[in-house]
């Protein structure tokens, strides 16, 4: 009963909060420059996110094969 009684409170508290967030932000001439630059930055964060889970890094033993093949070419020449 307590725990539940403390979440109802964070969760008012919280909804407080960012209530308090919004309506400053409604006040805002630059309220639509904000949106923009959160828009953006949404945007690049996909682009980070998809970019680290979506390419296949490559093989660890090829890349260690290409610096040795690189090395013996720097050592010949």
């Amino acid at each position: 009963m307590l725990l539940v009684a403390g979440l109802a409170d964070l969760a008012v508290s919280t909804l407080g909060t960012a209530m308090g967030t919004v309506r400053g932000l409604l006040r805002r001439s630059d309220t639509g420059r904000l949106v923009e630059d959160a828009e953006q930055d949404l945007r690049a964060r996909g682009r980070l996110a998809l970019d680290r889970y979506a390419a296949v890094p490559p093989a660890h033993l090829e890349v260690l094969a290409q610096h040795v093949l690189e090395r013996r070419s720097q050592a010949d020449g």
